[in-house]
């Protein structure tokens, strides 16, 4: 080391441009073309310290009085047209949103399925759909928060989904049973997807899938069970059952068989959003991680002075900066309307193993005080490790890419 030390000199010397340590911080934090969008939302996320997430987390509560704030403001109607009464604003911005959120320490969980679920409706929706919702979800009287997908025998094996929507006398009748559908308590609208046609009878398997708005107040105890599952985190996540839910036929987005295909947009932008939000929490453990180890002094010296401690946490914000780069890229896609899968799945994937090891080096950095709920570190700890299996598990992603990006055979 010492060799090394005389012949490159300081990191400093041999790198002339790089930030002075009293100013390295504020590299997480510098200015971009977004910067209006964050500033608001810090301000507005402020009102809101780690006191307060720590005490919804604690109660296993849903923080109203921070989505209030949000809906209030105006952010959670970010995407939708203007006309509708919302901003115009398209999936990037919608991505700085909840970066930011997560980067302020709280859980955008609670809220980012307004966002992925409306770019379904904008897309698919009818005229008249679109005029009887958006205005009120603009206006908060209505929130579209929930999606339900996934089934428990089936898990990412969409195309085989059991639950079956039959049209009967203008209407159609849904049986079945879905898991892990998030924020149905807290929620008016929900997007489902069905089976409308029965697989035996479709040439291909992603067709004869279709998708309905459900408005909630009518279904639950009508038709729709909701059975809440405690989980890991301070996550609102159920188990339905729909045993003969009538569901009105202008209710069907879009053309009937085509749901699978409608689907995509939202779980593109859903990966792209969550992409985002571990971007955020990335960010957290970060700057905690940085700056616990700037304060904590043992043996007479900072523990960030120890290359055993900062090179990890160096690490760590370098692969968080290049998940950020392919998150913008999956972001300006989707928002072109061009084909936006492989880099949607690439910027999850990538964004979420490294807030995770973010989270890592930040616990490891804290020691013993990252396991004490009052620094915040076990809480931020639990929500970003969800990202590594949920909404779509590491391994899916590499087999999307292995057989669509590579060429290699399908692996399943």
């Amino acid at each position: 080391m010492r060799f090394m030390s005389e012949a490159q000199g300081s990191a400093f010397a041999a790198f002339p441009d790089a930030p002075k340590p009293e100013t390295t911080m504020s590299v997480l934090n510098a200015p971009d073309q977004h910067q209006e969008i964050r500033d608001a939302i810090r301000s507005l996320c402020s009102d809101y310290p780690d006191e307060y997430f720590r005490k919804i987390d604690e109660q296993r509560a849903y923080p109203e009085a921070f989505v209030d704030a949000l809906i209030g403001a105006g952010w959670l109607s970010a995407m939708i047209p203007e006309e509708y009464g919302g901003s115009g604003l398209g999936l990037t911005a919608a991505s700085v949103i909840m970066e930011e959120i997560n980067r302020s320490g709280g859980n955008s969980g609670a809220v980012h399925g307004q966002m992925y679920n409306m770019g379904t409706l904008l897309r698919n929706g009818s005229k008249a759909q679109k005029e009887k919702y958006l205005p009120d979800i603009a206006a908060g009287k209505l929130r579209i928060q929930s999606m339900a997908v996934t089934e428990p025998t089936t898990g990412t094996d969409t195309t085989k989904i059991k639950t079956t929507a039959v049209k009967r006398d203008g209407r159609y009748v849904v049986n079945g049973q879905k898991v892990w559908i998030s924020r149905v308590q807290h929620s008016d609208l929900m997007i489902l997807l069905a089976r409308t046609t029965p697989l035996a009878d479709v040439k291909k398997k992603s067709e004869g899938m279709s998708i309905f708005i459900v408005e909630l107040k009518d279904a639950i105890d009508k038709g729709l069970t909701v059975r809440p599952i405690p989980n890991l985190v301070n996550h609102e996540t159920n188990e339905l059952f729909f045993d003969n839910l009538e569901i009105p036929e202008e209710n069907l987005i879009g053309e009937e068989g085509k749901g699978f295909k409608y689907i995509l947009d939202g779980l593109n932008a859903e990966r792209t959003l969550i992409a985002a939000e571990c971007i955020g929490d990335g960010y957290w453990f970060i700057d905690r991680a940085a700056k616990y180890a700037n304060e904590r002094v043992v043996f007479d010296r900072p523990i960030g002075k120890n290359q055993g401690v900062q090179f990890p946490i160096a690490d760590a914000f370098i692969e968080i900066e290049a998940a950020n780069l392919m998150r913008f890229k999956a972001c300006e896609l989707f928002d072109a309307h061009q084909p936006c899968g492989a880099q949607a799945n690439m910027a999850k994937y990538l964004a979420a193993k490294a807030s995770w090891e973010a989270a890592n080096v930040c616990m490891q950095t804290h020691g013993g005080f990252g396991f004490a709920n009052e620094y915040d570190i076990e809480r931020k700890f639990r929500e970003t490790r969800l990202y590594q299996v949920a909404p779509i598990s590491t391994n899916l992603i590499f087999s999307y890419v292995a057989e669509h990006l590579l060429g290699l055979p399908r692996s399943f």
